[in-house]
């Protein structure tokens, strides 16, 4: 048995406490449940006890701790037996140096976390493994789930069938019709999930998913971020970030923010190395949204107060929810860390993410709203030239790859491509080659030194 312990309570009252594997995602009140943790016996270990423990479990093969996730079991879940682990080595993703980026736009420690270099090719494996993991554990106690559902805007639905696959339980997975792209679609099917395609956008499968999981018979269990054990998963990002630069606190961390949990989760680890005294200071948080799908945004210009919006197609399609179910959490975090909300256009979204991959990296489009966010914030001051920058990737540019194709080709809707780069059709001539290469050549290498 562990010597630490993690519960669910209850936000407007922590008195009111649930165990992990107990089916409940709502507190009395109505309001969402949070995981806590007994940091009275976190704090036996010291802060440099913890740093030693989470490197030298980094990236190795003892099963789970060579997980990015459970190499922090005892910060995430510690109740849980090693047996009922379900993992795909997630987590540990490249922390990219945008050198050459970051010199084009205006700072010189600019970082991109490439969460998207994962299992699935996206950040909601951090999540899945953490909530997969507590469901094959009830199961194993002889709780009666016959199911995991969610509804998506893809990532989600693409991890959950892959965890739930691995694990051997079946998945169910509401989607939007024609709102993800083929990539997204294909996970789920190719896993065996049962997928939903429903009718209308995000936020109606998010209410059709709830009513289904909250029938106490149903023996469906829910898995979208309103279940705050996907949380404690992602949270682990924002330590690893930190881990990865020697324990040094990054000035900024940019995220892109659509039902918001991501915030939430990202606030929720860095607040843990803090109170554990793993670091002493805390980074600002910028929360990017799509100029179609901006309500935190809006609320951010309206003294925090959220009015719910219908979403407006946006290219960055797992973003574009207009009533996320953790608005509230998202804001308190946003006020703890003196952090900003800044929106992006289709147009700003995505020659963003063209430049990035101009200088090698592969942006997928939510990451360019959170990179056309960074460049605002730059161009305006409020990001300085010397301040150390990290921006969230939250999934692989190749989940995306009819956005890339779109935009060269100039067809993509709402943009008009500065950054196009479409293949040169040409005979198969060498002198009609050197006739072409030359001027592509020397526009291609001006002003180098």
């Amino acid at each position: 048995m562990s010597d630490y312990n993690a519960w669910f309570a209850a936000q407007d009252d922590p008195n009111e406490r649930y165990p992990l594997t107990e089916v409940v995602y709502y507190s009395k009140s109505g309001g969402l449940l949070e995981v806590q943790h007994d940091l009275t016996a976190l704090r036996q270990r010291s802060a440099a006890e913890w740093k030693q423990l989470f490197e030298s479990r980094w990236m190795r093969t003892s099963w789970p701790y060579g997980s990015g996730v459970w190499g922090k079991k005892e910060w995430v879940c510690p109740g849980i037996a090693n047996e009922n682990v379900v993992s795909t080595f997630e987590g540990g993703s490249n922390l990219y140096w945008a050198e050459r980026f970051g010199r084009e736009i205006g700072v010189e420690d600019l970082w991109i976390k490439m969460c998207g270099n994962s299992h699935t090719g996206s950040f909601k494996d951090l999540g899945m493994t953490v909530l997969v993991s507590v469901v094959k554990q009830m199961i194993s106690d002889g709780q009666p789930i016959r199911a995991i559902a969610c509804a998506s805007t893809g990532d989600t639905s693409a991890a959950l069938a892959a965890y739930g696959a691995a694990a051997g339980i079946p998945t169910v997975v509401f989607l939007p019709k024609g709102k993800v792209s083929t990539a997204q679609l294909v996970q789920p099917i190719a896993h065996g999930a049962t997928v939903i395609s429903m009718d209308g956008d995000f936020d109606a499968c998010m209410r059709v998913v709830r009513e289904v999981t909250a029938d106490p018979n149903s023996g469906i269990y829910l898995a979208n971020s309103l279940n705050s054990l996907r949380v404690e998963g992602q949270k682990t990002v924002g330590i690893e970030i930190v881990q990865q630069f020697d324990w040094a606190v990054p000035d900024w961390i940019v995220i892109p923010g659509g039902n918001l949990g991501n915030i939430f989760a990202m606030g929720k680890g860095l607040l843990m190395l803090h109170d554990l005294g793993l670091i002493s200071r805390l980074p600002r948080l910028i929360c990017a949204q799509a100029e179609n799908a901006n309500p935190l945004y809006r609320a951010s210009l309206n003294d925090w107060r959220f009015e719910p919006m219908t979403a407006r197609p946006t290219a960055a399609s797992a973003i574009q929810i207009g009533d996320p179910v953790s608005i509230n959490r998202a804001i308190s975090t946003l006020k703890r860390f003196d952090g900003i909300v800044e929106q992006a256009s289709e147009q700003e979204l995505a020659d963003a993410a063209a430049r990035a991959d101009r200088t090698g990296a592969y942006a997928c489009p939510h990451t360019g709203v959170a990179l056309a966010a960074t460049i605002k914030l730059i161009n305006r001051g409020v990001i300085n030239k010397t301040d150390r920058v990290v921006v969230l990737s939250t999934a692989h540019g190749l989940k995306f790859s009819r956005f890339k194709v779109d935009y060269h080709e100039r067809t993509l809707h709402e943009v008009t491509s500065s950054f196009p780069n479409p293949p040169i059709e040409l005979p198969a001539d060498a002198d009609a080659v050197r006739r072409a290469l030359e001027p592509q050549l020397d526009r291609l290498t001006a002003g180098r030194s």
